[in-house]
């Protein structure tokens, strides 16, 4: 019997050689950022989100470069015309407890986090499978470890350091924070110009 699989829904990561320098960095300024503003209220509960112009931040330049680079190899992979573009971009500290409801980024092309601070335990990202038939039908599994190609959801650990990119329309969420510290990441959206 042969199989072909069509309609994947791909997932990049990229883990920052040497990220600790940048992440230090990084949360300083954001923590800083965190006791200056009181943020948004959007998927976050009992967290803090920052405004959605990070992007346009000079102190955030680093990290900005690093998602840029990333996207570029994601445009030649998947033969994409023009250039990307960082639509918006926003800091994020999920306190003990605290969690994003599902959601997705309409308006977008590619869209991800980078973790900054990711304790043990800090809340994992859940991704859903974004195919609306496949929830009407549940069938029975042989209790084995099954291929990801016929999971329902997939869940990654926050990696500090570490680029997660996916395409904006997929459903996702991140889990409550159950370390005893914060946990610190930066959400962006690309298009494409």
């Amino acid at each position: 019997m042969n199989v072909e699989y069509f309609f994947p829904t791909p997932v990049y990561f990229k883990d920052i050689p040497n990220a600790e320098k940048l992440n230090k960095y990084l949360e300083e300024h954001i923590v800083r950022w965190s006791k200056e503003d009181k943020g948004l209220s959007k998927t976050n509960v009992n967290g803090w989100h920052s405004a959605t112009d990070m992007n346009f931040k000079e102190e955030y330049n680093p990290l900005t470069k690093e998602l840029f680079n990333m996207q570029e190899e994601i445009f030649a992979k998947e033969h994409l015309t023009k250039k990307p573009a960082c639509g918006n971009m926003w800091a994020n500290i999920n306190y003990p407890g605290s969690f994003n409801r599902p959601h997705l980024h309409p308006n977008s092309l590619f869209s991800g986090v980078y973790w900054v601070k990711a304790p043990e335990n800090s809340g994992k990202l859940m991704i859903y499978d974004p195919r609306p038939g496949t929830h009407t039908s549940m069938p029975g599994h042989k209790d084995v470890q099954l291929p990801a190609e016929l999971w329902k959801e997939a869940h990654f650990n926050p990696v500090a350091g570490r680029i997660l990119m996916f395409p904006s329309w997929l459903w996702h969420e991140v889990r409550p924070n159950r370390s005893k510290e914060n946990r610190i990441s930066v959400s962006f959206n690309f298009i494409q110009r």
